[in-house]
């Protein structure tokens, strides 16, 4: 069965280094709404995974817009403190998503747990669930992660969230640290997007 071209979305989002980071992944002739388009704010993220909130996002801006629209939610997961912040990242930041605020409380955590960890590799993980919701579309949910470890330093202003901290296996540099082209190319947003993609 042919698939249907989806030729307009909105970007279930307020948060702007995310709008951004979905806007590039998406082909340019697809005409992009934001939630600002519809001064909508944000749903209460009830879920308990990823996949649940990202559904939760997309269901809500679509009724509210009634486009066909893309929600993703994602964070970061950290062995060492039994996979937090995870789908309470963005929460770390406090009430106005300050992730300079989640940074230091991902430190803290991390010197309450092990003195030395400085001086061992903590695994860690960036997740990423999207959804596409709309009327008289098939809900269509995709996952996609990146594995690594967590930084000694905040390095890099690229990017945004807790990018600074996080270094992918493979690499030797943060994301905070990449040329947003590169990032592009290996994490957990363009992961789960590339299957996807088929929609747009």
């Amino acid at each position: 069965m042919k698939i249907k071209k989806i030729t307009e979305v909105l970007i279930g989002s307020n948060n702007k280094g995310k709008v951004r980071e979905i806007k590039a992944l998406l082909p340019k002739k697809v005409k992009i709404f934001t939630t600002r388009s519809f001064n909508l704010s944000s749903p209460k993220e009830t879920g308990k995974t990823f996949l649940q909130n990202s559904l939760i996002k997309a269901r809500y801006f679509s009724k509210k817009s009634k486009k066909i629209c893309i929600a993703d939610d994602s964070g970061l997961e950290i062995d060492l403190l039994d996979k937090a912040p995870g789908i309470y990242s963005a929460r770390w930041g406090g009430k106005k998503n300050n992730f300079n605020l989640a940074i230091k409380k991902v430190y803290r955590k991390l010197n309450q747990k092990n003195k030395f960890w400085k001086k061992k590799k903590i695994k860690a993980r960036f997740i990423c669930a999207i959804t596409i919701y709309g009327k008289n579309f098939k809900t269509f949910q995709s996952t996609g992660k990146v594995e690594g470890k967590i930084s000694n330093f905040k390095k890099g202003k690229n990017g945004f969230g807790y990018d600074p901290i996080f270094i992918p296996n493979g690499k030797k540099i943060t994301f905070g640290q990449m040329k947003p082209s590169l990032k592009f190319k290996i994490d957990h947003r363009s992961k789960a997007f590339k299957k996807i993609r088929k929609f747009f």
